[in-house]
């Protein structure tokens, strides 16, 4: 295995920040008041004349930019349903429902103050971003402390965030507080809440949360008063205790996190599971007699796959973890996640976000695949160890990929999450696309070299905010290969991989096949020959770009190699010493590990 001993990375600073939160929730009202000091240090070498603050929920108002956003993508055909009519590009969880909000069911987040050093500082709002001017510019190698109130009305759940969801979960509370931007090499990343993803700060979070006594609460972090409050956090089953007045405050604390979630039910069960050298898991679900025993299946699963995550992708860093049911389907967030049901795929898809999302963090907006990518990626990857199968374990990821280039709508990866012409074009090219664009590593590289790359890139990057070129140097590094030219053409542009079987012939000493290249993406080629006799031969032909040849192919198959294709030419001749009435089948890409988009052209059967 080639590694270098140079460092990877460049000095990649990060900004820092504190939240100290104490809130009260109405439920008769359903209302939050808080309050914030926030402690900023500013790393970076810009002096900073303001802030920007994330306000989400004010996206929950009619005739706001997710309604009308999610409006005008509903009224797109991206395809046909089964009964023939047209399939509309809605997301399901928004559709039109904000514009149908009445003034009790709508959301806002209300920054009413900020002051620093008492002194109130002038604000500028912008429907889900507030503009803060500080009074004071902030020099580098400086902390400022700011202190908020804020008011916030939970909606009726939409998209992640609400109250009274459809499996009956009171409140699901994520991107419900005033929240910094983050600021980083590229500057300020003040992106509106329209649909997709999310980026923040590292830091620290010591949450108060005032409620009803009857509400149990699930969040981010560890629980820090469980005696005070009567919670057996760690004591499965063990209920609230009685307790004087009418509220109680839960106070959770997380480090080097960039978000808080947390989900409230007066009905929630509570088991737990300890990982083998690894984090503790909580699970809260609503409890009912056919759900205890799926929860507790999900519950065994997590904890026994975890040595499976950890070995290829690094260890979890943080104590614990909370699977959570609320919100509408799965999303992640720092220590935790909401998820709509007991689903394994689902439990383990939004656990490895914290992977990618939560510990490495890239810019969610600008490079959605990732994140979602790659956690797609690992989710395939410890689901096929854990059920024991055979064959490629992305064959879905590659499917919905293919799917995606054959389809009019694909858009490069490069394009803004927010910006995707399509919802259909942003799930395929960041879910499907971009664990293709991983899996096929494996392809180029060979599976120890990827994994190893991996495991590279979570020791170098994590909390440093990678970016593409980034990764594509682990790879590098990791391999000896050039790669650049992968990422170009995965990353920035629609260009396809497509080869093609053109023609076979003898010689009387050789038989020998001609191989085409059909799409615009060069790829390095492995052909297999399936003889009479049930033995093969591996023909691998590398790529000139690479540089470097493949010696991994993860079997014992005889392999000839040759010399490496010029990408500028479309054809390579492969020969055997084999007869060809002994040759039975020809094939490319034998394995499914090449994103071919066409794979009717890739084998010959002979019939002799």
């Amino acid at each position: 295995m080639w590694m270098t001993q140079a460092a990877a990375q460049p000095s990649r600073w990060q900004q820092a920040i504190q939240y100290d939160m104490d809130i009260v929730l109405n439920s008769d009202n359903n209302r939050i008041s808080g309050k914030q000091t926030i402690k900023y240090t500013n790393n970076s070498p810009d002096t900073l004349a303001f802030v920007f603050i994330h306000l989400y929920w004010n996206a929950f108002k009619p005739g706001s930019s997710m309604d009308v956003r999610s409006r005008e993508m509903g009224n797109k055909v991206v395809g046909r349903n089964p009964n023939g009519s047209d399939r509309l590009d809605w997301d399901p969880r928004v559709r039109d429902r904000i514009a149908n909000l009445s003034p009790e069911e709508e959301g806002y987040c209300t920054l009413q103050s900020l002051s620093i050093g008492g002194k109130p500082q002038r604000i500028e709002l912008y429907e889900t971003i507030a503009k803060v001017w500080l009074d004071k510019p902030l020099m580098p190698g400086t902390t400022t402390e700011m202190k908020t109130s804020f008011e916030a009305q939970v909606p009726i759940q939409i998209r992640r965030s609400g109250r009274d969801n459809a499996e009956g979960v009171a409140y699901s509370m994520s991107q419900w507080y005033p929240k910094v931007s983050e600021y980083d090499y590229q500057g300020w990343h003040p992106t509106p809440y329209i649909a997709r993803e999310f980026y923040g700060v590292w830091g620290d979070y010591s949450v108060k949360i005032t409620l009803d006594k009857q509400l149990k609460v699930a969040a981010t972090g560890e629980l820090q008063n469980a005696a005070a409050i009567g919670f057996g956090y760690d004591k499965p089953g063990t209920a609230l205790k009685a307790i004087s007045g009418n509220t109680r405050t839960w106070h959770f604390k997380g480090s080097k996190i960039h978000d808080f979630v947390w989900a409230a039910d007066a009905d929630y069960a509570h088991i737990v599971r300890q990982t083998t050298n690894g984090p503790t898991l909580h699970f809260f679900y609503k409890q009912n007699q056919r759900n205890d025993s799926l929860w507790s299946k999900t519950a065994d699963t997590c904890a026994l796959v975890y040595p499976i995550i950890a070995e290829h992708f690094g260890a979890y860093p943080w104590p614990v973890y909370s699977f959570i049911q609320g919100g509408d389907g799965g999303m992640e967030y720092a220590m935790a996640t909401l998820v709509r049901s007991h689903s394994i795929g689902t439990a383990i898809h939004e656990w490895m976000h914290s992977w990618y999302q939560q510990l490495l963090g890239t810019n969610e907006g600008l490079y959605p695949w990732m994140d979602e990518g790659f956690t797609s990626f690992a989710e395939s990857y410890v689901m096929h160890v854990m059920r024991n199968r055979n064959g490629n374990p992305w064959s879905s990821d590659y499917a919905g990929y293919i799917a995606l280039a054959r389809s009019k709508f694909e858009e490069p990866m490069s394009t803004h999450s927010d910006h995707y012409a399509t919802n259909f074009a942003y799930g395929r090219a960041a879910y499907s696309k971009g664990a293709a664009f991983l899996a096929q590593l494996g392809y180029l590289l060979g599976d120890s070299l990827m994994f190893a790359t991996l495991k590279r890139y979570y020791n170098e990057w994590k909390f440093k905010h990678p970016n593409p070129n980034d990764f594509i140097r682990i790879a590098e590094q990791t391999s000896g290969a050039e790669l650049d030219w992968y990422k170009e053409y995965m990353v920035n542009s629609t260009k396809t991989i497509d080869y093609a079987i053109d023609s076979l012939w003898t010689d009387g000493s050789f038989t020998y096949v001609r191989i085409q290249r059909v799409g615009e993406f060069p790829m390095p080629v492995e052909i297999n020959l399936f003889f009479k006799d049930s033995s093969q031969e591996r023909h691998y032909v590398p790529l000139n770009l690479m540089y470097w040849d493949k010696t991994e192919f993860g079997d014992s198959i005889p392999t000839v190699k040759y010399n490496a294709q010029l990408w500028t030419h479309r054809s390579m001749v492969i020969r055997t010493t084999r007869r060809l009435i002994d040759l039975r089948q020809v094939l490319i890409d034998a394995n499914d590990r090449m994103a071919d988009i066409d794979r009717r052209n890739n084998q010959l059967q002979l019939q002799w």
